[in-house]
């Protein structure tokens, strides 16, 4: 059964985006550390979005309510061209000589592991983790400009537009697994494996792009973690929300964001697929 908001409709934009050519190094603000903190979430997004859908793939034929089969379309188009637009948004990358090969490599290794010794629903519940972390730190960008608009129009808009649909399946994954499986035990192990990969593969990418551009001094990865995990910071407030996972009764929704999804699709002038 969906519990997302009917009001919502789970479908992909067509959007086209125009990045710059050759990419602003430091397209946040002029803030190195900012701007490959995003760079460094964006290496991770093309394998881990055909990841997500692979693993609620498995599980489609197992779905009989029939508004949350649409819903598993919908988050499968919606993911597929997440995963396009970020492989064009990291080649931009590879041109300014950032080894984005060499950062995406442990992760194609680590999926490859994952899909060869872990159970379909295990694999599902690392997408369902995965969403989590997604669905609150788009909220974050989505609701606070302090995060994203210092961003230089164009990136800002593919990170609103991206923040938007995550925001929209929040639920889709957690929905199939509850359905198709329900241990809340694996789903929490699942986070804690999640977390761990998110933080460590998402810092290894910000030191590399900083290192590569001469930027990695102490001043600027101080300035950063004041940024990330100082008070009222980017993750240091989403700290409540995210430990709302391993409650026994936690479902996506109860953070209901869906009136500001409303508001923020207007942007996108949005159509059907």
């Amino acid at each position: 059964m969906s519990l997302t908001p009917s009001s919502l409709h789970i479908r992909p934009r067509r959007m086209e985006f125009c990045l710059p050519d050759p990419m602003p190094r430091h397209w946040h603000g002029n803030d190195p550390f900012k701007t490959h903190f995003f760079n460094a979430m964006s290496v991770l997004f093309p394998d881990g979005e055909r990841y997500f859908i692979d693993s609620v793939r498995q599980f489609r034929d197992q779905i009989t309510d029939p508004t949350l089969k649409e819903q598993i379309r919908g988050f499968i188009g919606q993911e597929g061209h997440h995963s396009r637009e970020h492989i064009d948004y990291n080649n931009r990358l590879r041109a300014l000589g950032y080894d984005i090969d060499r950062l995406e490599l442990p992760v194609k290794r680590r999926i490859r592991f994952v899909q060869k010794q872990f159970s379909p629903e295990r694999q599902l519940a690392g997408t369902v983790a995965m969403e989590h972390f997604t669905a609150i730190l788009a909220n974050a960008l989505l609701s606070d400009p302090r995060w994203i608009g210092d961003a230089s129009p164009e990136m800002q808009r593919l990170w609103r537009w991206h923040a938007l649909e995550e925001t929209e399946h929040k639920a889709v994954a957690f929905d199939v697994y509850m359905q198709v499986c329900g241990d809340r035990k694996i789903l929490r192990k699942a986070m804690r494996q999640a977390t761990f990969f998110f933080l460590k593969d998402v810092t290894k990418g910000t030191l590399h792009m900083l290192r590569k551009d001469g930027k990695l001094t102490l001043p600027v990865w101080w300035r950063g973690m004041v940024w990330l995990w100082g008070p009222g910071g980017f993750f240091s407030h989403l700290t409540g929300v995210y430990r709302d996972f391993y409650r026994e009764d936690f479902h996506p929704w109860q953070h209901n964001n869906a009136q500001l999804m409303e508001e923020v699709a207007q942007e996108f002038d949005v159509q059907p697929a």
